[in-house]
This record gives structure tokens, sequence and C-alpha cells, in this order.
């Protein structure tokens, strides 16, 4: 990963400063692009450390900034914070979603394959990401981790382009076990390509290295592989198509 670059991008919603993050190898050829959507936390060290691992793999990426330039978290409290006012309000979510993808496509440090677009999350990042392709953006696929499914706008599945693939800790209490077969209702009515992959003896927050409250929030390293291969897997997939 030693070419990969990272550049903050500044940029404005109704006035508001927010500041993303560009992660991609310097003087590559054109290659696809991605939003990354990250925890809770927010943009840190944590989601510079995915994105580079991410990109290091043919991607550019962008870490999109949820809460504003100002405001990054410390602790669960002030993530808990940042956080709901956004989980409560979808359109807002969506419309800073929005900007995060329009900064990607708008930027011109790293070069992009034409049409090949997009979304990853984790955990309240992946509600992000599913809400951005259930807003109708031109993805080819969305990737949520460890992420709640529920949505207010069940019908705006009927908007999703492109493939959709839900990577989920068979045991994670913070996902309620009914959003599933929800989601799954969901997707199929709006004749969506889904898959949601159950991993057997994973909580939430599975991807996460930091993560250590056993039986809630635990990181396992056999099951990030594997969930972070089912998403190139499926990447691959469609952008060879």
């Amino acid at each position: 990963m030693s070419n990969v670059t990272i550049e903050s991008l500044v940029y404005h919603i109704a006035g508001k400063p927010f500041e993303s993050r560009l992660v991609y190898t310097h003087g590559a050829k054109e290659q696809p692009g991605l939003v990354m959507a990250p925890n809770w936390m927010g943009i840190g060290e944590g989601a510079e450390r995915i994105a580079k691992a991410v990109a290091a793999q043919g991607y550019v990426v962008l870490i999109a900034d949820l809460y504003g330039q100002s405001v990054r978290p410390q602790n669960a409290d002030e993530a808990g914070a940042a956080m709901m006012p956004l989980k409560n309000d979808r359109a807002e979510l969506r419309k800073r979603m929005q900007a995060a993808l329009d900064q990607l496509l708008g930027q011109s440090r790293a070069v992009l394959t034409p049409g090949k677009l997009a979304a990853f999350g984790f955990c309240f990042g992946g509600c992000c990401a599913l809400e951005l392709a259930r807003h109708g953006a031109p993805l080819d696929a969305v990737v949520s981790f460890h992420g709640t499914l529920d949505t207010p706008n069940v019908a705006d599945a009927g908007k999703i382009k492109g493939s959709v693939l839900v990577l989920h800790g068979a045991d994670d209490p913070l996902v309620p076990r009914e959003q599933l077969p929800a989601f799954e209702a969901e997707m199929n009515a709006a004749k969506v390509d889904w898959q949601l992959i159950s991993y057997g003896g994973a909580v939430h927050s599975f991807t996460d290295l930091a993560a250590n409250v056993p039986g809630k929030m635990k990181y396992d390293a056999r099951t990030s592989k594997r969930a972070y291969q089912a998403m190139h897997n499926l990447l691959q997939e469609v952008f060879q198509a």
C-alpha cells in the first residue's frame, strides 16, 4: 500500500463545511470509484486504514464525512449524539451520502473508470450505503457490513440500480432479527439482485479491530476476512460485466 495516497476534500452542504478523504493509488490509470460510509465514529484512523486496504485492491475510495468538518466523535456518547439525528432523518442522511458521491465524481486527483461505481459501509455506515442505493444513486453494487437494514422508505427499493450484498453476524444483538425477513421481503418485492450472508458465531462490528465487548461487539478475524472477500468477489463481478 506504499503508493496509496490519502487526501482531504472540503465541500459544503447547505453552507456547512464537510471534509471527506480521497484514498487512491497515486499514478494509477482508470479505476472504479467507491463511496465508503464509516461506522458511527466517523472519519478517523480506523476508517482510513480500511479505505487504504480496499484502495490497494484497485479502487478509488472516498470516505464520506457524514457529520461535518467540526464533528469528530471521540467516544461512544459523542458518536451516538452525532449519529442518531441522521438515523432519524433519512432524507438528510441520503443528502449527505449523495454529496459524498458527487465529491467522488467531481474530483480530479484520481482517475475514475466511467460508469463503475459502488458503495460500502460499516455498522451505521452500512445503513448509509443502503440508503444511498435506495435513493437511486447509479451504483453497480452496495455492500453493508454488520449494518442495520430497516428503512422508513420501503418502496424506494424500487430505485436500487445495482446488486446488494449484506454481510451479517448471525449473533449480532444490535441488528434486530425481525429486520432480516423484512429486508428480504423489501428486496424481493423490488426484484433487486441481493445476497445476505449470515456468519455463524459473529456479533456486531466483526470487522472492527478495536471492538472487544464479548457477546455484543467483537472483532472476528476469520469472519472479517470472509466478508471482505465476499465484497471483492461481488465488485469484481459487477465491474467486469
